[in-house]
């Protein structure tokens, strides 16, 4: 059975959550970051490229959400063109790098 990892959520580093971390907007941001822990990958793109398509700051949701610009820009043309994206899938389990102390162990 493949070893499922447990993301931890978020915390904005926006300077309005950084000051004001009880306000309506850091709130806000620590619920988009709720939804992003729930989903997978291709879903976590996706979410927060349509966030991208109706806010247009891609650099704050960046912020936001720890993802990079070129990921979110990335959701959003999956989003904005679903079509083209089709094929676009997920990492089976144990795919992309791996953590640091596994490389380090043959060592």
């Amino acid at each position: 059975m493949a070893k499922k990892t447990k993301r931890k959520l978020h915390n904005c580093t926006c300077e309005i959550c950084e000051r004001h971390p009880y306000s309506k907007i850091a709130k806000e941001h620590k619920a988009i970051n709720r939804v992003l822990l729930g989903l997978d990958e291709r879903n976590r793109r996706r979410f927060i490229g349509m966030l991208a398509s109706q806010r247009g700051n891609v650099s704050e949701l960046s912020q936001i959400s720890g993802m990079s610009r070129t990921t979110i820009y990335r959701g959003q043309q999956e989003v904005d063109h679903p079509r083209s994206h089709a094929v676009s899938g997920i990492r089976h389990p144990g795919g992309g790098r791996q953590a640091v102390e596994k490389n380090n162990q043959g060592s």
